[in-house]
Order: C-alpha cells, then sequence, then structure tokens
C-alpha cells in the first residue's frame, strides 16, 4: 500500500485518479491547488505526486520546482497531468524533472500503466 498525493483544481480528474488507486489498495491524498500540494507533500511524504500543470494559486512547475530543491522528495516520482497536450509538452515536462506524463482526457489504460510503473 502505497501513499499518492493528486493535486488537480478539476474534481472529476482527482476522483478518476483516486477511484483507480484505490482500488489497488492505494492510500489516496488530493489538493486542488499548488500551495495546498505543496504543503501536503511535506506533511504527508507521499511515495507518488500527480500533479496537473495548470492549477491556480501555482501551478505545476511551481509545485515541482518546490518540491525538488528539499532533498526529501529527490526520489519521489512526480507525474505531470495536463489537458493542454500539444507536441513538446510531455518532453518539456520531462526536461523540468518530471518522472512522468499523462495527457487529458485520461486514458484508464494509459493511467494504470504509468501508475504501476511507479509504484512497483
Amino acid at each position: 500500500m502505497k501513499k499518492v498525493l493528486i493535486a488537480d483544481d478539476k474534481a472529476a480528474s482527482r476522483e478518476l485518479i483516486r477511484i483507480l488507486l484505490e482500488q489497488s489498495g492505494h492510500v489516496v491524498f488530493e489538493a486542488s491547488d499548488g500551495h495546498e500540494a505543496v504543503h501536503s507533500a511535506r506533511e504527508i511524504l507521499p511515495d507518488l505526486i500527480v500533479l496537473d500543470l495548470h492549477m491556480p494559486a501555482l501551478d505545476g512547475f511551481g509545485v515541482l520546482s518546490e518540491l525538488r530543491r528539499d532533498l526529501r522528495f529527490a526520489a519521489i516520482p512526480i507525474v505531470a497531468l495536463t489537458a493542454s497536450a500539444m507536441q513538446g509538452d510531455r518532453e518539456r515536462a520531462l526536461a523540468a524533472g518530471f518522472t512522468g506524463y499523462i495527457a487529458k482526457p485520461i486514458s484508464l489504460s494509459a493511467l494504470r500503466s504509468e501508475m504501476q510503473r511507479l509504484l512497483a
């Protein structure tokens, strides 16, 4: 059983990911903006973080930057989640330090595969 933090300002996206992860036996925590994501991550030290790139207050890149400055998050996988899946976005996210990338609308098979890979 792993702890996963999902940070997305869209409740429907959080719910879809939460259901999939809970069905696999994981404990899921949620945040609805970037500042809440940073605070929650520092408090719970999750095994995996899924970050929407476009959130209010602090976007996913900002959250990633904040967390990667803290050595406790150096090895924690952080996955980018975005609806603006334009050509080059995946590469840009991975180059910034994200461990994985999931485009919206979320494909359940792609999500399941990525979560299994990162939580193995």
